[in-house]
């Protein structure tokens, strides 16, 4: 649901770039309809792009968390063995 959501929101926005690029022309809107359907295509296109993007990046983030946590981990516990170690010679 949310990539369809992704999707007919940048398509929406790209069918308002072009209303509005013709606007500026002082052209008639309903003209060129095809143009219409390019412009919401590539603007959906891009809206895929960005979904995946965006699921990739949450991929990347939560490896990235895994291992500085993981890192963590081994430091304490090197810490911890060190500082066992200090106390027994004590």
């Amino acid at each position: 649901m949310p990539l369809l959501a992704n999707i007919l929101g940048f398509s929406a926005f790209g069918l308002a770039a072009r209303v509005g690029q013709l606007g500026i022309q002082k052209r008639n809107v309903l003209d060129n309809p095809g143009g219409h359907l390019i412009s919401m295509g590539v603007f959906g296109f891009v809206g895929y792009l960005a979904y995946k993007w965006d699921l990739r990046a949450a991929e990347l983030i939560a490896e990235k968390r895994a291992s500085l946590t993981e890192r963590r981990r081994q430091e304490i516990a090197k810490v911890e063995e060190a500082g066992a170690a200090a106390l027994a010679d004590a």
